[in-house]
């Protein structure tokens, strides 16, 4: 068996917060802490698990999705009002980058994490 990632604590003022939200643009379930973390299911092998931090900096998480997945969550950032940008140093220009052989935006989250959805 190759390495697999299995799970990362992501810091975060509110972890219910971050969790809920993350959860929520990217079309995936939150079902409330487990422990002292609020665990999303990312896929088969990964999940994060938010973790209250009050000192933490903040960190750049780029998730790879189909175009389908793609177009869901742009609906919801759009849904949301949320900024969003053509790349890490822009992310709040509205724009969308098709440069690099595909489509991607970045974000942030509540904790002030740059995420960033890309296809292929």
């Amino acid at each position: 068996m190759g390495i697999v990632l299995d799970h990362m604590i992501v810091p975060a003022r509110d972890k219910e917060e971050s969790a809920r939200f993350f959860a929520r643009i990217f079309g995936l379930c939150y079902a409330g802490t487990v422990s002292h973390f609020a665990p999303v299911r990312v896929n088969d092998t990964l999940t994060l698990d938010f973790d209250t931090e009050t000192d933490f900096h903040c960190h750049h998480y780029a998730f790879k999705v189909s175009e389908e997945e793609f177009d869901g969550i742009f609906e919801r950032i759009l849904g949301d009002g949320i900024p969003y940008g053509s790349g890490p140093f822009s992310p709040a220009d509205m724009t969308i980058n098709h440069h690099s052989g595909g489509r991607r935006f970045y974000f942030r989250d509540p904790g002030g994490h740059l995420l960033e959805v890309l296809t292929a």
